[in-house]
């Protein structure tokens, strides 16, 4: 018996709900540090678990449609890039959780300095998650490969704060703690960019039938 479209659609409006968690998550973790924001650090770990049941629910979803409908083709690549997708969503969650956790440090010291560079690596960030997602439920592989060139940007900018606190904390060796923290967290929003990068990856195997991992984005033709 063949997958019915209501299934696909069912399990794509699950995985938008999912995203658009993640989403959030991602936008709120950076605003608890930038607005030092403890309760709403607070909420984005406490908010977690409903990012992690539907990991779960939606691979019992994928799991059964495979074990039931042994799916062919493009409807099997639809259900197994789903299945992948969920764990680079619930793994930028994680880091969303991560950055929450050091904003709950940092708010209790005085402001380093002015947050600049970690805002906009959050926006390219979430942007590419946002776009990922949309390229998946759209088929979309040309919004695919735009995302996977914007993850260069997060790594510059990720370069640029680690320079700069590497020279603020050679200047003055009471700011070590504080700028240890604060490179965590652009870590974690590069992490986020290469999540993002996997989700669409995953979109043009979807899409094209080929695995593109490992490929320099000069060597992808679309």
């Amino acid at each position: 018996m063949p997958v019915r479209m209501e299934e696909l659609e069912h399990l794509k409006g699950m995985l938008v709900k999912m995203a658009g968690l993640v989403e959030l998550s991602i936008k709120n973790s950076v605003r608890s540090l930038t607005e030092r924001d403890s309760v709403l650090a607070r909420k984005v770990i406490e908010d977690d678990h409903i990012i992690n049941t539907y990991d779960v629910q939606i691979d019992e979803e994928c799991i059964r449609l495979l074990a039931l409908k042994q799916p062919m083709g493009k409807d099997l690549r639809f259900i197994t890039t789903g299945m992948k997708i969920t764990t680079d969503l619930e793994r930028i969650a994680d880091n969303s959780v991560n950055i929450a956790e050091r904003a709950l440090e940092l708010n209790k010291e005085p402001l380093l300095k002015p947050y600049i560079d970690i805002p906009r690596m959050r926006e390219v960030a979430q942007g590419m998650v946002r776009d990922a997602i949309d390229a998946f439920i759209h088929e979309d592989k040309r919004l695919a490969m735009d995302v996977i060139m914007r993850d260069d940007e997060v790594d510059d900018l990720n370069q640029m704060v680690l320079e700069e606190l590497m020279f603020i904390m050679t200047q003055d060796p009471s700011t070590v703690y504080r700028a240890m923290k604060i490179s965590y967290v652009s870590k974690y929003l590069e992490r986020i960019g290469d999540h993002a990068t996997n989700i669409a990856e995953m979109v043009i195997y979807m899409v094209e039938g080929r695995i593109i991992r490992h490929m320099l984005p000069e060597e992808i033709k679309l």
